[in-house]
């Protein structure tokens, strides 16, 4: 049986397939084709069936993590919106919470909303804070509304009234008249997509499923066709952004889930590997083609948050709390008007790309500034599958950058690089030293195509002690799906004062949750010996504007555990807790989850000589001070356990480069991790 994780990224879209019965490992790369995602993603499975000699009906399970939902968000390629509405709320997402996308650029304008005024329809109806209705639903007014809608077009709607999450029937009611009179809409209601309280998340978060809607049901309606066209029939799920699995169905109605899908997947594969390799904390570091992506793993689990900005658009769903930064592999370097060199966040992407790739790009990158420097192989990459253009990287970093700048070629790839590793080590501390967190006391899982290879300067910019390179880092968030589970959040704003003797309603609320993540699970056809269900309160004390998440174990304990956990989880955010101070609940949370099939991912370790490793020599530049050094070059998977290297040198593999400077040495641990000791001075 052959299980098949495939991550869509910018440049490059990835590919690990396990089979389950022998344990084989197999990886590689196909380039992404951004206009259409199923068309890289049909290439390479076809592709894996010739190179593995597999059969289509050997694969078992297709999951996969895509950027296609956040995509669309980005470049406005979504579907023609419109938005139902409460009688004089229609403006929420124009005025949101009247906060400036930044203070002092009175240049920068907020982001036009995902449905535009004209389409944004207002209806008599109301209910009050405490779910209590005040105002019938107006359905003659309501059928004018959505008629006007389908006369002009519109693809998809949002449903979005007020008080919605604790009296929803005004809200279903509205869905079936829009069903009837658009019956081809894409129709999305906020108390189905979140039933949580603040308006204005609330009604964004609702609009932007809608909006992705209808093109990403086109995408995953390709994306079957194209499985089916191969032979496969296991139907593909899809990574959300809490790192778990959801059926093509649950996409289809959720498509706003997925807009971490990938990056995700990424953490959650680096938690396995650190669990494996011993290490309870770690920093994820996932640097791609487009962008860097920075996360925790505390105690072996990923952190969590319940809401970011996607292209500035308030997006509130469960999801890995991730910093992304514009810096990938494909970052274009450019000199602005006032001289000064920066790096990204554009990207040249997967077409044209960078100049090296040889796909008709016409800038310079951070691609372009590595293979420079001999830190990237100067001849070909992806085990020799795709050409380098050394003299064209050479040329555009020297014609674009050097001359006008003064300087040699070699400073400035160097340039380029430093500026990245210092965008790159800032994202570090975003999550680490900002938020009180020694980023010495984790492990530093460095993969992405270029993760490794700018690791090492990034650990020492942070003061870290060593890098952990997984087996073939470039295709991690593609593994990482293959050890993901099955999961969905179910969640109800229920804004109350935490009362002792109240506990047991508390508990009965929970079981409401729970019942309706059992009946999701059913759905998915999950066996019931192994669904699993995680119980998280969030809760904040009075006078507070926004509440911490307590995790609580399936069934809910006691009152007395919730108030010791609470004031933990406070701590933990804030640094102090108050115990005399009254507790408000304001969301109850169930995650009903299942774990599947054949979650190892061993990869096979070589037993002969370091010697058998090194498969060739290069130089390549360390710094203007020690300039250039000769180095062996191994390929990663013949190097044995417990081999120590001694800098410099460089470690290939088919996705990725490490770099091991002067002063430093590396060996491959029992998990077939490449442990890389800067010997900087740095914490354990």
């Amino acid at each position: 049986m052959i299980r098949v994780g495939i991550d869509v990224g910018g440049t490059f879209t990835d590919f690990v397939l396990i089979n389950t019965v022998s344990g084989e490992v197999m990886y590689f790369k196909e380039a992404s084709t951004p206009h259409d995602p199923s068309e890289a993603i049909e290439r390479g499975l076809a592709s894996a069936l010739s190179k593995f000699d597999l059969k289509a009906e050997d694969i078992a399970f297709v999951g996969h993590g895509t950027t296609v939902g956040t995509n669309m968000v980005i470049e406005h390629r979504g579907a023609k919106t419109g938005q139902i509405t409460t009688k004089g709320f229609r403006d929420v997402l124009e005025i949101g919470r009247q906060v400036r996308p930044d203070v002092y650029d009175y240049h920068v304008i907020k982001p036009t909303p995902l449905a535009r005024r004209q389409y944004r329809i207002e209806v008599s109806e109301r209910v009050d804070a405490r779910g209590r209705l005040l105002v019938e639903l107006d359905e003659a007014e309501l059928r004018r509304g959505v008629e006007y809608l389908a006369r002009e077009r519109v693809e998809a709607v949002s449903i979005c009234f007020l008080h919605s999450y604790l009296y929803p029937e005004h809200e279903i009611r509205a869905e079936s008249i829009v069903r009837e009179l658009m019956p081809s809409a894409f129709v999305s209601r906020s108390s189905d997509v979140l039933p949580e309280f603040r308006e204005y998340e609330r009604f964004s978060t609702t609009t932007a499923n809608a909006y992705l809607g209808p093109k990403f049901e086109n995408y995953l309606a390709r994306l079957v066709e194209r499985l089916t066209k191969l032979g496969i029939s296991a139907k593909p799920y899809t990574v959300h952004s809490n790192g778990g699995l959801l059926s093509i169905d649950t996409v289809r109605r959720y498509p706003v889930r997925t807009c971490l899908s990938g990056p995700a997947a990424g953490v959650i594969g680096s938690a396995a590997i650190a669990a494996q390799a011993g290490y309870k904390n770690a920093i994820t570091f996932d640097v791609g083609g487009t962008s860097t992506d920075v996360s925790l793993i505390t105690d072996g689990t990923a952190h969590f948050t319940t809401s970011r900005e996607v292209a500035s658009y308030p997006i509130k769903t469960p999801m890995v709390d991730i910093h992304v930064i514009g810096a990938g592999g494909g970052s274009v370097a450019y000199i602005d008007n006032a001289g000064a060199l920066h790096v990204g966040p554009r990207s040249a992407g997967a077409v044209p790309g960078p100049v090296a790739y040889m796909r008709g790009g016409v800038e310079p990158t951070l691609t372009d500034a590595n293979v420079v420097l001999g830190r990237l192989n100067p001849v070909a990459i992806l085990n020799g599958s795709m050409p380098i253009d050394l003299d064209g990287a050479r040329k555009v970093v020297e014609e674009k950058i050097a001359k006008p700048l003064g300087m040699s070629v070699e400073q400035a790839a160097y340039g380029i690089i430093r500026i990245a590793v210092s965008n790159m080590a800032r994202a570090i501390r975003s999550v680490t030293t900002q938020r009180g967190v020694d980023p010495r006391q984790y492990a530093f899982i460095a993969y992405g195509g270029a993760g490794p290879l700018h690791g090492v300067e990034t650990a020492i910019e942070c003061g870290l002690s060593r890098v952990v390179a997984p087996t073939e880092p470039g295709t991690m968030c593609a593994r990482g799906i293959l050890v993901s589970n099955t999961s969905l959040d179910f969640v109800q704003s229920k804004i109350r004062p935490f009362l002792r003797e109240c506990w047991s309603s508390i508990t009965a609320e929970m079981e409401v949750l729970r019942g309706e993540a059992e009946r999701w699970l059913a759905s998915e056809d999950v066996p019931e010996s192994k669904r699993q269900y995680e119980n998280v309160l969030e809760a904040r004390y009075f006078g507070q504007n926004h509440e911490v998440q307590v995790p609580l174990p399936h069934p809910l304990p006691d009152a007395e555990t919730f108030l010791r956990e609470f004031e933990h989880a406070h701590r933990n955010e804030y640094g102090y807790s108050l115990p005399d101070r009254q507790i408000e609940l304001v969301n109850f949370r169930v995650r009903g989850s299942a774990e599947p099939s054949g979650k190892t991912c061993n990869p096979r370790q070589s037993v002969g000589a370091l010697e058998t490793a090194v498969v060739g020599r290069r130089d390549f530049f360390v710094d203007p001070d020690v300039k250039w050094v000769d180095a062996a070059v191994y390929a990663r998977d013949r190097i044995p356990v417990s081999a120590r290297i001694v800098g410099p040198a460089i470690v290939e593999d088919m996705s990725s480069t490490c770099v091991i400077f002067p002063n430093q040495s590396a060996f491959v641990d029992s998990a077939g991790n490449l442990i890389i000791e800067l010997n900087n001075g740095g914490g354990e």
